[in-house]
C-alpha cells in the first residue's frame, strides 16, 4: 500500500522559477502586429493623396487661382465689348428714322461713299 503523503509529495507541482528582470521585459516586450503598421501605412498614404489632390488637383488651389484670373480677364473683355456695344447702339439710334443726326449722317458718307461737296478738295 502506498502511503497518502507519498503521492502527495510527487503530485505537489514544483515552484516555479522565476525569470530576472531582463528576461521578464523580454517575455512582455511585443513586436507590434503587421496588421497596424499596414493600417498607418495606408492612412499615411490616403492623407498625402487627398492633400495633394486639394493642392494640384483638377479642383485644387492652384487650378482654382488660375480660374480666378481667367474668370476677371474674360471679364475685363466683356466689359470692353459691352462699352462697344453701347457707342454701336448709339451711332445706331443716332442714324434711325424717328432721331436723325444730320452730322453724324454728313460724316457716314462722307467715310463710307466718298461723297464730297463741290467746293471741297481731298487730299490723301
Amino acid at each position: 500500500m502506498i502511503h497518502k503523503s507519498s503521492l502527495l509529495w510527487q503530485c505537489a507541482p514544483k515552484p516555479v522559477q522565476r525569470p530576472d528582470n531582463e528576461a521578464r521585459a523580454a517575455m512582455h516586450r511585443k513586436k507590434p502586429p503587421l496588421g497596424v503598421f499596414v493600417y498607418f501605412l495606408i492612412a499615411f498614404a490616403l492623407g498625402t493623396y487627398f492633400t495633394f489632390a486639394a493642392v494640384q488637383g483638377d479642383y485644387g488651389l492652384f487650378s482654382r487661382a488660375t480660374i480666378e484670373a481667367e474668370a476677371s480677364e474674360l471679364q475685363a473683355q466683356l466689359d470692353a465689348l459691352n462699352g462697344e456695344i453701347a457707342v454701336m447702339e448709339n451711332l445706331t439710334r443716332r442714324l434711325s428714322d424717328t432721331y436723325l443726326d444730320l452730322d453724324l449722317l454728313d460724316e457716314q458718307a462722307r467715310s463710307v461713299i466718298g461723297l464730297l461737296r463741290s467746293d471741297e478738295i481731298v487730299i490723301r
